[in-house]
């Protein structure tokens, strides 16, 4: 007996689906072909997304960030923006077989800003702890603004990028990853600059109560 719980079940069958969503779309054809192909019984499968094409295309990103999880798990000593250029490459690369379905994945998204935005958000944030990221303060919500927005443009630059190994797609990353190191370092200098400057609650307090 297949004691799956629903949330089990999703990855497995959104993984199936893959195949056929070229063709059909995140649709409920796409849901029981898949359902076949992965052994699950049609009427669970049909409970699996309630909300339709956005619960899949959701479901899609989540199972592709895992799969970038997995890979970035072990990865040679990196500069910082190395291992980040390298994470959005191989985000991308691992969903070059799937092309027309990332674009159906877009399409879908882009007619839900919320949910796109918090999905966009999430890959930022799984590159960056794959990176080894540990910032807990303003600092870690900046990161992943920034990211998101590299990310977002690449991708969209990669679905139209007809260039030999998508040459153009990763001249393109590294111009934007550019862009992100020199607004990181500005941000270092102001904070040393910051750290440097005199405590002006102390120096009013010795205006106020000058030393005898």
């Amino acid at each position: 007996m297949n004691d799956e719980t629903l949330d089990e079940l999703r990855p497995r069958l959104v993984a199936a689906m893959i195949p056929h969503v070229a063709f059909d779309g995140w649709s409920a054809a796409s849901v029981a072909a898949g359902a076949a192909d992965a052994g699950i019984d049609p009427d669970v499968a049909g409970l699996i997304f309630p909300k339709g094409a956005i619960e899949m295309a959701v479901a899609y990103t989540t199972l592709a960030n895992d799969r970038l999880a997995a890979a970035l798990a072990v990865a040679p000593p990196m500069k910082i923006r190395d291992r980040i250029t390298r994470a959005v490459r191989v985000r991308l690369e691992q969903a070059e077989g799937e092309r027309e379905v990332v674009r159906r994945t877009v399409t879908i998204l882009a007619m839900h800003p919320t949910v796109s935005a918090r999905t966009t958000w999430t890959t930022a944030d799984t590159i960056w702890r794959a990176c080894g990221d540990t910032a807990t303060d303003f600092n870690h919500y900046t990161k992943r603004l920034t990211l998101g927005a590299v990310y977002a443009a690449t991708l969209l630059y990669w679905l139209a990028d007809e260039s030999d190994g998508r040459a153009a797609t990763w001249d393109f990353l590294d111009r934007r990853i550019a862009g992100i190191m020199g607004i990181e370092k500005a941000k270092a200098k102001m904070r040393e600059a910051r750290a440097k400057l005199p405590d002006v609650a102390q120096l009013l307090g010795r205006l106020r109560y000058p030393a005898v």
